[in-house]
Parts: C-alpha cells; sequence; structure tokens
C-alpha cells in the first residue's frame, strides 16, 4: 500500500479513538520510515518530490510536538536525561536537512543524497527513541493517555485534518 494513498482521511468527523502518548509516536514513526522507503523506491520526480515534502511536513509536526509537549513530560518523570538530549541534538540535525531539502527541487544535486541522509538519521533516532526512550517512559510515572491528547490534538493544530490515529 501507498502511504500518500491515505493523506486525506474524510472520516476526521467522527469522535476520535483515545490513544497514548508511545502508540501515537510510534505509529509516526513507522508512517515516516514507510514514507522513506516508497522514497527509495519511486522513480518519477514528481512523485519522489511529493514523497519528500510529505516525509519533511511530518517529521517537521513530529519534532514540535515531541519538543514541545512529549520530551518536557518525560524530563519531569525520568532521571535519565542523556537519551533525550541525543534526542534533541538529532531533532536539530534532522531540521536542517529538511529545511535544506524544502527548498530544493528534485531535481538538483545533492537531493537524492540529502533525502537518503534525512532517512538513515530517522532510523537511528528512532531506533534511540524506541530503544531507550519508551523504556525509561514505561517505568516512569507518566499518563500516556492524558499525554497522548496532547500529542494528538496539537498535531491535529500542525497538520490540520491530515493525521490519522489509532482507533
Amino acid at each position: 500500500m501507498d502511504p500518500l494513498d491515505d493523506m486525506e482521511d474524510p472520516g476526521f468527523d467522527e469522535p476520535e479513538a483515545e490513544i497514548d502518548a508511545l502508540t501515537l509516536l510510534r505509529e509516526d514513526h513507522q508512517e515516516v520510515l514507510a514514507l522513506i522507503e516508497s522514497f527509495e523506491r519511486a522513480s518519477g520526480d514528481d512523485r519522489r518530490q511529493e514523497l519528500a515534502h510529505r516525509i519533511c511536513e511530518l517529521l517537521t509536526a513530529h519534532a514540535q510536538i515531541e519538543e514541545e509537549i512529549f520530551y518536557p513530560a518525560v524530563r519531569a518523570a525520568i532521571l535519565e536525561q542523556d537519551v533525550l538530549d541525543d534526542a534533541e541534538v538529532e531533532h536539530a540535525v534532522t531540521k536542517g536537512l529538511v529545511e535544506e531539502i524544502r527548498s530544493m527541487d528534485v531535481g538538483e544535486a545533492l537531493y537524492d543524497a540529502k533525502v537518503r541522509v534525512l532517512g538513515e538519521l530517522v532510523r537511528h533516532h528512532v531506533g534511540i527513541e524506541e530503544d531507550g526512550v519508551v523504556g525509561l517512559v514505561e517505568i516512569a510515572d507518566v499518563d500516556l493517555d492524558r499525554l497522548g491528547n496532547e500529542l494528538v490534538a496539537r498535531r491535529r493544530e500542525l497538520l490540520g485534518s491530515d493525521i490519522e490515529t489509532a482507533g
């Protein structure tokens, strides 16, 4: 299935099911990783540019909800701060590449290389979060349901109704 096929979901007038923070973030990770894989397989310039811009859009929103809501809540609940420090530095590097990619056309020199490197950064970052941060959060005193609701609301503000949540 092509991840861009579901970019517009007409079912957002229905009440949304609750989703905990970790599930939402994992689903974001999987969606972006699927788009990266689609980019790597795509052949037409228009399709590759569309995929790259969608990747950048989702990564920007994902990083923003983590930095505004998730990371502060986790920082307040855990002692081990290094893994969050690393994640925030990775966000900064990722944001720089996202801005470069957004300002380029698909045919420009280094475009594909920048998207590939962005993909590698994302894969590494997902590993850090899912192997390190998630384990710390699961044993900490964090209300994942409340946090999930906050993340969904903020994500919706950033992306409009162009989001999916588990249901």
